[in-house]
């Protein structure tokens, strides 16, 4: 089945459980997972936020992996982890073409309308790019 699935990690309760399938399909079918944080930068701020990233990159590496096993204690055997920064809908989609991800979970919170207009829909963006199975979880 699936072999390397990808999961895009914010720390909402939505990517917690979409983490917690990922590694159970995981462990089901013998495979990984590869979890990525996106920071999305903001055009006036992308010269600070870059270099906050790169003070701080490792440490937040650190810490969310330690969160990772709060959730699953084995997420260190089976996660592959990357912070990134950019439009997470992008960054995934390219997550897919650089590392092989065969499938993509990934949490959607409600929002209202007038915030889907205005922010967009990571959960929407994937679905409507991913060339591979996306499973969505609410």
């Amino acid at each position: 089945m699936f072999k390397y699935s990808l999961v895009g990690y914010d720390g909402s309760d939505t990517s917690k459980r979409a983490f917690e399938l990922a590694m159970a399909v995981a462990r089901a079918f013998d495979g990984r997972v590869r979890v990525v944080s996106v920071l999305q930068v903001t055009e006036a701020g992308a010269d600070a936020c870059a270099l906050m990233m790169a003070d701080s990159g490792m440490a937040r590496a650190r810490e969310l992996l330690d969160e990772l096993k709060t959730l699953q204690p084995d997420a260190e055997a089976l996660v592959d982890l990357e912070l990134a920064h950019g439009s997470p809908g992008d960054v995934l989609i390219g997550q897919l073409e650089q590392h092989g991800c065969d499938h993509i979970v990934i949490g959607h919170t409600e929002r209202g309308a007038l915030a889907r207009w205005l922010l967009g829909s990571v959960s929407g963006d994937v679905l409507a790019r991913a060339h591979v199975p996306v499973t969505v979880v609410r």
